[in-house]
């Protein structure tokens, strides 16, 4: 492993930090895109973790802290990941389901009797997972701080009636997934989600990556620099209908959340599944490398299987735009072709399952190539995808293992 220690500062005339860490020489260019990142495409702070066969090939982190913070970015920042916290709440729930302790095509009130109201009586299990459920949003105003309280929200989630009948199209459960599924996994496994995640993932394979961040642990948490939309910037689909009406669903779907600020101390603590998980990229590739790699003890050869296999493709109701879903977790989305194409697309393996969080983070797993991957920032891009930082990182990952050309929608040899 060759180590990195490079100053982002050095003729600049400003304090950007410095980048460091280590990689191995054949996932060089990885590390130049990584740099490239900070030198080129504004980035401030962030950090990229790849894992190969089980083995650590990049972990390099570096730029500053949110400015209000006056810090570097140390080994072991971490900062909100959005919804990448969706890829954890999804693994908790196929552990579950591996272990017989959740069924797929259960229905959902088996586990949770009072779900079964308001045209929900026969939701099953697998409508929670693949965003068919017609849950995207909660439509009667919300309290201040609701969501920072797991009751109440699974409560209100259980009278919701849905958006549309369950089971007939697919809308992304923006908000309201870490609820849908995170009370089922409560449910099927006595224990609140944050401490299934901790029990079954965070303390076993050491990962820096919570859903419900301890106290002690908020001083390593950089702050969030929001994007600032310029002049002449795309607008994807979801924008401009949620900009044209405050009935519309995906004004509704985002900003129907009591006041909810998810970059803040109190929201840290809070076990948001939908978007409120805390990582690093080293956590998140370290999440993913289980499953890169057979599943190891965690989930057997068909609930694998279930990870990485389509669930649902096409028109997204909440997002309005073309998407593609396995069981809980982002498959490679092409929508390149689109008039703001970029903001509706994330390029992986054909054979990766992960998620993307708002701004740009990242974290997947490749169950050809046995690739855990891993990307965090402290600097916001545009859209709910990824953007040109994280994307260029998987590319150059993808080149780096032999792979030849993403024209497919996905990454092949």
């Amino acid at each position: 492993m060759k180590e990195l220690s490079l100053d982002l500062s050095a003729n600049t005339g400003s304090d950007r930090g410095s980048i460091h860490g280590f990689f191995d020489e054949k996932f060089e260019s990885v590390v130049d895109e990584f740099v490239r990142n900070f030198k080129e495409r504004e980035e401030q702070g962030a950090s990229v973790c790849v894992n190969v066969e089980g083995e650590t090939v990049v972990d390099v982190w570096g730029g500053r802290m949110h400015p209000k913070q006056d810090a570097d970015w140390q080994a072991d920042t971490m900062c909100v990941v959005h919804s990448v916290t969706k890829a954890a709440v999804s693994i908790c729930a196929h552990i579950l389901m591996s272990e017989g302790r959740l069924d797929l095509h259960a229905k959902v009130t088996d586990y949770w009797p009072e779900f079964g109201q308001n045209g929900k009586e026969d939701v099953t299990v697998e409508m929670m997972l693949n965003h068919t459920v017609g849950l995207s949003a909660i439509h009667d105003p919300l309290p201040d701080g609701a969501f920072l309280d797991f009751d109440f929200m699974a409560q209100t989630i259980s009278k919701e009636a849905p958006s549309w009948t369950p089971g007939t199209r697919h809308g992304y459960q923006m908000a309201t997934y870490g609820w849908t599924v995170g009370e089922l996994v409560r449910r099927a496994s006595g224990v609140s989600l944050g401490e299934f995640f901790r029990q079954r993932l965070g303390e076993p394979y050491d990962l820096d990556f919570y859903i419900g961040l301890p106290e002690t642990e908020h001083h390593r948490v950089s702050r969030m620099l929001r994007w600032a939309p310029k002049k002449g910037d795309p607008v994807s689909p979801f924008t401009v209908a949620l900009l044209g009406s405050k009935e519309s669903l995906q004004y509704v779907a985002l900003l129907n959340n009591g006041r909810h600020k998810t970059d803040a101390p109190e929201s840290y603590s809070t076990e948001y599944g939908a978007g409120g998980g805390i990582a690093n990229a080293r956590g998140i590739s370290g999440m993913f490398k289980p499953f890169a790699n057979g599943g190891e003890d965690l989930v057997d050869r068909v609930t694998l299987e279930r990870m990485c296999a389509v669930s649902v493709a096409g028109q997204d109701t909440t997002l309005m735009s073309p998407t593609r879903f396995s069981l809980g977790f982002m498959l490679s989305m092409d929508n390149r072709h689109r008039e703001a194409g970029a903001l509706e697309t994330i390029i992986m393996g054909k054979h990766a399952f992960g998620h993307a969080g708002a701004g740009g983070s990242v974290g997947f797993a490749d169950t050809e190539c046995h690739l855990g991957f891993g990307y965090n920032m402290n600097r916001m891009g545009a859209g709910i995808l990824l953007n040109e930082r994280g994307q260029s990182l998987i590319d150059e990952t993808y080149r780096c293992l032999g792979y030849t050309t993403n024209e497919p929608g996905y990454w092949v040899r």
